[in-house]
């Protein structure tokens, strides 16, 4: 590969590493397909089996992104009924104010399921607080599996030369 095409494929790796701090493109996917873009132009052996590390890293947190905080959060008495709102309204939020609509979503429809289901401010803004810190360790989650795929990556482009 030609060092254009080997730092267009960096590129897209580093915008897949911001898509996963600021949710509007699938950030870790993004740094699969930089990778698999990569293994396709190299045709080698080692570059298969670097597409298929990273391909492992993505995938493990991909999952472990979705059911560690969520078991957190029903673990501190938060039902999935809210998670199910919070995720929701998220989802519209970010179709109605684009990027940030996302976490002010979330933390409002967090915290109206809250509000509803044990009625004081209080103990709603601590549950909201609890959705917000799983929020975060999910980002964090996607950003090591995303960071590992693209360190596996630039070890193996290292390597490689």
């Amino acid at each position: 590969m030609s060092d254009v095409g080997l730092a267009l494929v960096g590129i897209v790796i580093v915008i897949g590493i911001g898509g996963v701090l600021v949710p509007v493109i699938p950030g870790a996917l993004l740094v699969l397909a930089g990778i698999v873009v990569w293994a396709l132009e190299l045709g080698t052996a080692a570059a298969w089996v670097t597409f298929a590390v990273a391909a492992a890293f993505i995938a493990i947190t991909q999952v472990a992104k979705y059911f560690l905080p969520g078991r957190r959060m029903r673990g501190h008495g938060v039902p999935r009924s809210t998670i199910f709102a919070a995720a929701l309204s998220g989802i519209i939020g970010f179709f109605v104010i684009p990027v940030l609509g996302l976490f002010v979503g979330f933390v409002g429809g967090a915290y109206v399921a809250e509000r509803r289901r044990l009625g004081s401010h209080q103990a709603a803004w601590s549950s909201t607080k609890l959705a917000l810190r799983a929020v975060g360790l999910s980002i964090l989650i996607e950003l090591a599996g995303a960071l590992l795929a693209a360190g596996t990556w630039l070890t193996a482009v290292v390597l490689l030369r």
